[in-house]
């Protein structure tokens, strides 16, 4: 797939309503619709474009608070990495994690329902996950800027 001025507005027009139909896309993207059709179809199948999702807004439908928390490992080691990784793909509060540089090791963002639910989680499920030798958790007030991707990244 060449990504050129067409590939990139395709991308992010999808980015902002993946719910737009392909007639419009193509309409607004300058292509016919089956020129355009092709090319979302190709990004699909090279994986560009790698699924069609609903973003829901967490605080309004479940009333969810948004915690960043920071961890850090006791050390580094391969084993240390991949024992943390397979247990936090299994912690269902956790909306996303990643390996960092930097002071903490892992990034995470977690959703609770209230401070309550959050000390569960911190009890039950960070804790307890193989290696953590701190936690540091962060509660969002509220979101300034949410993007999937950055425009200037296509």
């Amino acid at each position: 797939m060449i990504f050129d001025r067409i590939t990139e507005s395709i991308l992010r027009i999808l980015q902002h309503d993946g719910r737009l139909s392909n007639a419009d896309l193509a309409q607004r993207v300058g292509l016919s619709p089956s020129a355009c059709l092709r090319r979302v179809r190709l990004l699909e199948e090279q994986g560009v474009i790698r699924g069609y999702r609903a973003v829901i807004d967490e605080r309004s439908a479940h009333k969810l608070t948004t915690v960043i928390v920071q961890i850090t490992l006791e050390r580094l080691t391969d084993e240390t990495l991949r024992r943390f990784e397979t247990r936090i793909r299994e912690c269902p509060d956790v909306r996303e994690c990643y390996l960092m540089t930097g002071e903490a090791d892992y990034l995470l963002h977690v959703a609770a329902r209230d401070l309550a639910d959050y000390e569960r989680i911190h009890k039950e499920e960070l804790s307890r996950l193989p290696g953590v030798v701190r936690i540091q958790s962060n509660f969002a007030i509220r979101p300034v800027v949410q993007r999937w991707i950055s425009q200037e990244s296509l």
